[in-house]
C-alpha cells in the first residue's frame, strides 16, 4: 500500500476532523475505519446512530467534502458493528 495511501489516508482524516465540529453540534461523531478500493469506510457514533438523515450527511457531506480534496473517492459507507 505504502506511501500513496497513507497520503491519502491523512487527506481523509483531516477532512473528518473539520467536518467533525459540524456533527457535534448534532450530538453526533465520525470515526475513518479505512480505505479501501476508493471506498471510505467509516463508523458512525452518537446521535449519528440511527438517524434517517445519516445516509445524506455521509453522501452529501462527508463524500461530497472527500471528493472535493480526493477526487478518486468513489462512495463512503458506514461501518456497522
Amino acid at each position: 500500500m505504502g506511501t500513496e495511501h497513507e497520503a491519502k489516508v491523512a487527506k481523509i482524516q483531516a477532512v473528518l476532523t473539520n467536518l467533525q465540529p459540524a456533527i457535534a453540534a448534532h450530538n453526533g461523531n465520525i470515526e475513518f475505519v479505512k480505505l479501501e478500493d476508493a471506498i471510505v469506510y467509516v463508523k458512525l457514533n452518537g446521535a449519528c446512530v440511527g438517524c434517517p438523515s445519516s445516509f445524506y450527511t455521509l453522501t452529501f457531506g462527508i463524500e461530497q467534502a472527500l471528493r472535493e480534496q480526493l477526487p478518486e473517492i468513489q462512495g463512503v459507507m458506514p461501518v456497522i458493528e
